[in-house]
């Protein structure tokens, strides 16, 4: 069976809307016969007919079963950063509480044991690592894990501390919402 059609079958029996990110290290492992060169080639020409999107860097989506929850920067990130500790934080988390009603359309920030960085999700925008050096056992109070994320997300106070801890913009806090929260 030609490689590409193998692809699409596999992705048809084993995607789903849950399960619809894959690295390209996952899709590897399908075709180990193949040189790395013809396996880059597959996943070009599956991108070019469009059976697959490519979102970022090693990471790919199965648009048949893309359900369009708001989820998938997030996935993304957990999938980008799967051997760091990271939480949602920062402006996400205080405009996710109405504490900062203007920030970035499709944009999330998220605190990270690994480098800063930012990562172009081509139309579904940008995800923003910011690095930290805050142990999970510190501020295990101020976080809560979210199942539709897959994420950590810190409490409004602790996204607070972590906007002053780096210097970010603190003029859009609505510091009475704020307050009520915490």
């Amino acid at each position: 069976m030609q490689p590409l059609k193998y692809l699409l079958n596999w992705l048809l029996d084993h995607a789903n809307p849950d399960h619809s990110l894959f690295t390209s290290a996952d899709l590897r492992c399908l075709f180990p016969d193949l040189s790395d060169g013809a396996f880059n080639t597959l996943l070009s020409r599956a991108v070019d007919a469009e059976l697959l999107v490519k979102v970022c860097k090693k990471i790919y989506l199965f648009k048949k079963y893309y359900k369009n929850d708001g989820n998938l920067l997030f996935h993304v990130a957990g999938l980008l950063r799967s051997n760091h500790f990271n939480y949602v934080s920062l402006e996400t988390i205080l405009s996710s509480c109405g504490v900062i009603s203007q920030v970035p359309m499709n944009w999330v920030s998220l605190m990270s044991s690994g480098r800063s960085n930012l990562i172009s999700c081509q139309e579904f925008g940008t995800i923003e690592f910011i690095h930290t050096t805050q142990k999970p056992t510190k501020i295990k109070d101020f976080l809560d894990y979210d199942q539709s994320t897959r994420l950590w997300h810190a409490h409004p106070q602790l996204a607070l501390r972590d906007m002053k801890r780096t210097n970010r913009n603190l003029d859009l806090i609505n510091w009475e919402i704020l307050n009520e929260l915490i």
